[in-house]
C-alpha cells in the first residue's frame, strides 16, 4: 500500500479567510459564460409600461458567440434566507455556515497550493509587471491548476461537512457547467453562482436545501475531478495530503473525503435471542458483525481481510418467513450499537425493487450509488439486497427488464470485477426466497451461503411460541427450558456436524459413489477428487465455488468470538494499532482441518444442488403446461375444423 504524508491545514490559514468568504456569500456580480441561468434575476424598469431595450449584438467577426449577458448580483445569503418565513431556521444556518467553511478551506488550500508550486511568486511578479516570457506560459498553467484545486476543495468541504445534516429527500441536479478555470477568485464566483441558481429551482425547503447542496458538491467534485485527469501541474495537489483537525477532512488530491450521512437509522432492531432457529446463519452474522468492527481506518484495511477469513458477499436464502428480514433487523442492530460504543461511522443501505427506473442508465447508477454508499473506507458499511430475484435480471431472461439487467452488470463488476478491492469495512448480504432464479454468475459472487431455515425442532416452536406471544398473558410454560435450545454455540456444533453427509439428493449420490471408489476423504488428493466429481454433476461448480469453498474453510479458522469485552471497551482492542490487532487475532486462530473442509464442501454444494434442482423443476413444470396448453388448443382447434 502507497501511504503519503498528511499535512495539518492550520486553523488560523482557514480562519484568516472567513472574511473573504462571508463576502462572497453576502454578494458578487457574475456574468455566466457557460451554464444558463435557471432563474432570471428581476430587473426593475425604469418608467412603467416601457419595454426593455433588446440586448446588443456585436457585428465584429468572432465576437457574436462571446456571451453579452450581463452581469448579475449573485446574493447567496439573501437566497437560502429567503426560504424562511422571516426567521432563518437552524438547517439554514447551518447551511451558510457550512458554505463559509468551506470556502475559507478552499481559500486557503489554494494558497497552500500557491506558495508550494511557485505560484505565488508568480503572482507577485506579475503585481510588478516582471514575469519572464518563458514563463508566461507555466503561470498560465498554474493559475488554472489553483482553480481546479481550489473548486475541488471547495466541493470536497462542502459535501463533507453537510453530510450529517443530509436527509433521505432527493432532487435530480444536472451536470454542473459553469466550471470555469481562468483563475481561483473566478472558478469560485461561477461555481456560487450556480449552486444559488440551483437552490432557487429546486430548494423548496429545509430539506431539499440540504439536498442541493450535497448534490451539487458531489457534481462539482465529479466534473472538477474529469478535468483534472489532464490538467497540468496539480501534482503538488495530487501528491500531498492535508488534514484540517477541527473537522477531520482529509483533502487528498481529487478524490472525495466522506463522512457518515445524517438521520439516525430507523429500524426495528432484534436481539440475538429473538433470532429463533437459522442457527448457522445467526452465529456466522454475529462473528461478521464483529469482524467489520476490527476495521482499521486509518490502514483503511481489516485484519480478517488480509488473514483470509473475512465475509463481503453472502447470499441469505430461505422459504417465506423463515427470519430472513429478523436476521438483517439483528445484524444491523449489533452494527449499530457496537459503532456507537467505539464513535464510529456506520451506514445502513437496502437496495429495492423501487430503485428500478424505467430510464436506460438510471437503474445502474442507482446500484452504483448504492455500492459506493456502503464501500466508501471512511464508514462501517452494511448493504442489504433483500429479493434479489427480483432486483437483479438473469442474462438472457426476456422477463427482465433493462434496468434488472444493468443492476445485475453492476452486482457483478462491483463483488468480484477486476477493481473490486476488499478492505474490511463492510459486507453485503443478498437475500431471496428463491434464489434458483437469481444469475448463475451473480449468485456465485456470494463468497458465503446462510441457509435460512427457520424454527426446525419442538423446541424451536415452542421459543417462537413464547416470544411472539409476549407477557400478557398467564398461560403457563409448562416442562421445557426456555430458550435452552437457542444457547448458540451447541446449536451451531450441531448444524455443522449435520453437514459431515451431503443434505440433497443429487449430492448424496455422488458422496455414495466417491466413497466406493475411494473410501474416506482423508487427504487433499481424495478431496480433490470428490470436487471433480462435484463438478461433472454439475457444470456450474467451478473454479469460483471453490474460492468460496477455501473462503468460508479460512472462516472456520476464525471459529472464535471476539470477547464482548473489546467491543463494548474499544481499548481493549479496537483502538490498539493494525500491527497488534492483527497479533491479538492470529492468537485466536483455529487450524484447518480435513472436518471442516468437507462440512463446508458439502454446505456449498448442498446449496449448488438446492438451487439447480430447484430451477430445473420449476423449468420442466413450465415446459409440461405448455405442452399441455398446446395439446387442448390443438384439440380443440381439430374439434372445431370437425363441425365447420
Amino acid at each position: 500500500m502507497s501511504t503519503r504524508d498528511t499535512m495539518e491545514l492550520k486553523e488560523e490559514a482557514i480562519r484568516a479567510q472567513y472574511e473573504a468568504a462571508l463576502g462572497m456569500l453576502q454578494g458578487f456580480d457574475h456574468a455566466p459564460r457557460l451554464a444558463k441561468p435557471l432563474a432570471e434575476a428581476a430587473v426593475a424598469e425604469r418608467s412603467p409600461g416601457v419595454g426593455a431595450r433588446p440586448r446588443f449584438r456585436s457585428t465584429v467577426v468572432g465576437m457574436a458567440t462571446r456571451s453579452t449577458a450581463r452581469p448579475g448580483g449573485v446574493r447567496l445569503a439573501e437566497r437560502v434566507e429567503g426560504l424562511s418565513d422571516g426567521l432563518v431556521s437552524p438547517v439554514q444556518a447551518a447551511s451558510l455556515t457550512v458554505l463559509r467553511r468551506a470556502l475559507a478551506i478552499a481559500l486557503a488550500m489554494g494558497e497552500t497550493f500557491a506558495a508550494q508550486s511557485g505560484l505565488a511568486e508568480l503572482k507577485r511578479a506579475n503585481l510588478e509587471g516582471r514575469v519572464p516570457e518563458p514563463k508566461r506560459a507555466e503561470f498560465g498553467e498554474l493559475l488554472q491548476a489553483e482553480a481546479l484545486v481550489v473548486l475541488f476543495s471547495f466541493a470536497n468541504a462542502a459535501a463533507y461537512l453537510i453530510a450529517p445534516h443530509v436527509t433521505p429527500a432527493t432532487v435530480e441536479l444536472g451536470e454542473v457547467e459553469e466550471v470555469l478555470t481562468d483563475n481561483a477568485p473566478l472558478a469560485l464566483q461561477g461555481a456560487l453562482w450556480e449552486l444559488d441558481q440551483d437552490i432557487a429551482a429546486l430548494a423548496g425547503d429545509d430539506a431539499r436545501l440540504v439536498a442541493v447542496i450535497s448534490a451539487f458538491a458531489e457534481a462539482l467534485m465529479q466534473k472538477v475531478a474529469i478535468r483534472a485527469e489532464n490538467g497540468a501541474r496539480v501534482s503538488v495537489f495530487t501528491g500531498g495530503s492535508w488534514k484540517v483537525e477541527a473537522d477531520g477532512l482529509v483533502l487528498a488530491g481529487f478524490k472525495p473525503a466522506r463522512a457518515a450521512k445524517g438521520g439516525a437509522l430507523t429500524m426495528a432492531f432484534k436481539k440475538p435471542q429473538e433470532v429463533v432457529g437459522n442457527h448457522i446463519a445467526k452465529y456466522q452474522s454475529m462473528r461478521l458483525a464483529k469482524m467489520l468492527m476490527a476495521y482499521d481506518f486509518d490502514r483503511r484495511l481489516n485484519p480478517f481481510a488480509e488473514l483470509g477469513g473475512f465475509i463481503f458477499t453472502f447470499m441469505g436464502d430461505g422459504k417465506p418467513g423463515t427470519g430472513k428480514t429478523t436476521l438483517i433487523q439483528m445484524m444491523a442492530g449489533l452494527l449499530n450499537d457496537y459503532c456507537k460504543a467505539a464513535g464510529y461511522p456506520f451506514r445502513y443501505q437496502n437496495f429495492s425493487i423501487d430503485q428500478i427506473d424505467s430510464y436506460q442508465g438510471k437503474s445502474g447508477q442507482n446500484a452504483k450509488a448504492f455500492i459506493d454508499a456502503v464501500l466508501d473506507p471512511g464508514v462501517i458499511g452494511f448493504g442489504t439486497i433483500d429479493d434479489i430475484d427480483q432486483v437483479a435480471g438473469k442474462r438472457g431472461d426476456r422477463q427482465s427488464s433493462a434496468g434488472q439487467q444493468e443492476v445485475t452488470a453492476v452486482f457483478m463488476q462491483a463483488f468480484a470485477g477486476a477493481g473490486t478491492v476488499v478492505r474490511g469495512n463492510c459486507t453485503f448480504g443478498m437475500f431471496s426466497n428463491y434464489p434458483e432464479n437469481v444469475d448463475d454468475a451473480l449468485r456465485q459472487r456470494a463468497g458465503a451461503r446462510f441457509l435460512v431455515d427457520g424454527p426446525q425442532t419442538r423446541e424451536d416452536y415452542i421459543d417462537i411460541l413464547s416470544l411472539l406471544l409476549g407477557k400478557n398473558h398467564q398461560i403457563p410454560l409448562g416442562d421445557h427450558d426456555l430458550f435452552a435450545a437457542q444457547e448458540i454455540r451447541r446449536a451451531v456444533a450441531a448444524s455443522f456436524e449435520g453437514h459431515s453427509r451431503p443434505h440433497e439428493a443429487g449430492l448424496l449420490k455422488v458422496w455414495d459413489q466417491v466413497a466406493r471408489d475411494i473410501g474416506p476423504l482423508d487427504s487433499i488428493a481424495r478431496i480433490g477428487t470428490y470436487l471433480k466429481a462435484i463438478q461433472s454433476a454439475d457444470e456450474r461448480f467451478t473454479g469460483r465455488a471453490i474460492k468460496n469453498i477455501t473462503d468460508a474453510v479460512k472462516v472456520r479458522a476464525m471459529d472464535f468470538e471476539l470477547p464482548d469485552e473489546w467491543m463494548e471497551n474499544p481499548d481493549l482492542f479496537l483502538f490498539k494499532p493494525y500491527d497488534e490487532k492483527m497479533g491479538m487475532i492470529r492468537g485466536l486462530m483455529r487450524p484447518i482441518t480435513v472436518e471442516m473442509v468437507v462440512q463446508e464442501i458439502n454446505r456449498y454444494a448442498d446449496s449448488e444442488f438446492r438451487y439447480a434442482d430447484k430451477s430445473d423443476e420449476v423449468a420442466i413444470e413450465t415446459a409440461v403446461r405448455d405442452m399441455r396448453r398446446m395439446e387442448e388448443a390443438k384439440r380443440r382447434y381439430l374439434e372445431g375444423k370437425g363441425n365447420a
